[in-house]
């Protein structure tokens, strides 16, 4: 059986950005993972990332493999809204950069007695002694009670597909009013499919360009972060999480949840224009009618489509991520399924740390969003290292 230092579970925008980071300061890692799998395979082509390209870039502590450096040595021509495509290419350039070695299994399984004991897709094992958990948030796919026992071939949610070409000829019903709901939206539009949007809030809610801010940059820069979370002035709290947790729990939530609140960046405003959009409206009830589904709506008309798309978000809850033992989960400190962290993203089993969105309730809704890449890394490492000097200290005490 194989060992190693620390197992880093994800391949994606965190799980890249981590490995950089332990193997600059010689810890031995091995990355297990599809590099950027869930970009590739679980978002649709033709998308845009919403974030500027200022807080896109992935995290090296160099801070020399970053989107301006792909797109020049790759000869690439592409700015801002980056493509998706475009997107996945530069986490797969930087991972041939950082972890050229990287380990395609997938982790199926991962117990603590003592060490670590990862399982592995192939029947391997392995032992490390700490477990990065940097898999993203495919395992927390929110899907409403009322579509629960309908099949997927009716119902589907946003993040089940990266071609959205199978539904061209079909009558498709989009649920939610964030950039997922949006953009699928205007992607099966423009793809000559028959669509609809239905969004619960009496109306959508567009990010501004802020084009008056560009001519005061000295504003521009006090009122948001180059990470551009948050509101205005918050967003300069939500970029620096040790400012963001001094924060009292109650006003921390409040700013968290007004920055992941649906919204729409303003380059999708056009695109949206010509879809039929349902406002203030919910669904109270979805039945099988055949080869459709009936809905029945809050304003009391029904509607019948050939799918529901559920652009309906995630909510994280690390019990729901498979590979984790269930009794190792029922030994992690959770506050709503989110593991409470320490200032190097350690968990309450020791050696156990958690990045991306489980990182939120911890350390802020930057954790859940591409920009947060850096800080976590950083401080995930830093904590590494410093623990493995205390380590070296104590046994040279012994002797």
């Amino acid at each position: 059986m194989n060992n190693c230092d620390v197992a880093v579970i994800g391949a994606g925008p965190y799980g890249l950005s981590t490995t950089a980071h332990l193997r600059a300061r010689s810890i031995d890692s091995i990355m297990f993972g599809e590099p950027m799998a869930f970009w590739d395979k679980q978002m649709p082509d033709g998308m845009l990332l919403r974030s500027p390209w200022a807080a896109s870039h992935l995290s090296d502590p160099g801070g020399e493999l970053t989107l301006d450096t792909y797109r020049l040595t790759q000869r690439k021509h592409f700015s801002s809204p980056v493509p998706r495509g475009e997107f996945v290419s530069y986490g797969r350039w930087f991972q041939s950069k950082v972890a050229p070695d990287i380990d395609l299994r997938f982790v199926t399984r991962v117990e603590k007695n003592g060490d670590f004991r990862l399982s592995l897709s192939d029947g391997q094992q392995l032992k490390a002694a700490r477990v990065v958990v940097a898999v993203g948030i495919a395992s927390f796919s929110r899907r409403p009670e009322q579509f629960k026992n309908l099949p997927s071939e009716l119902v589907t949610h946003a993040s089940d597909h990266s071609d959205l070409k199978r539904f061209v000829d079909r009558k498709v019903m989009i649920i939610g009013g964030g950039q997922s709901g949006l953009e699928s939206a205007a992607l099966l539009h423009e793809a000559g499919v028959r669509v609809e949007l239905l969004v619960r809030a009496p109306k959508i809610t567009w990010l501004t360009e802020r084009k008056w801010l560009s001519s005061c940059l000295p504003l521009q820069k006090l009122l948001y972060a180059p990470t551009d979370v948050g509101p205005p002035g918050a967003s300069q709290l939500i970029a620096h999480p040790k400012w963001f947790q001094r924060l009292p729990r109650a006003m921390q939530n409040h700013l968290a949840a007004r920055s992941i609140r649906p919204a729409g960046a303003f380059w999708l405003r056009k695109r949206v224009d010509p879809i039929r959009v349902w406002t203030g409206v919910t669904v109270l009830a979805a039945r099988e009618l055949g080869e459709a589904v009936q809905l029945r709506l809050s304003d009391g008309s029904t509607r019948i489509v050939d799918h529901v798309l559920l652009a309906t978000g995630y909510c994280v809850d690390i019990a729901r991520y498979p590979f984790l033992n269930p009794d190792l989960v029922a030994r992690i400190k959770t506050v709503n399924g989110f593991p409470c962290l320490s200032t190097s993203f350690e968990s309450s089993v020791s050696g156990l740390h958690f990045v991306g969105a489980p990182a939120a309730w911890s350390f802020g809704p930057l954790m859940r969003f591409v920009a947060g890449v850096g800080y976590a890394a950083r401080k995930l490492t830093c904590g590494i290292t410093g623990s493995k000097k205390q380590e070296s200290a104590n046994a040279n005490a012994a002797v």
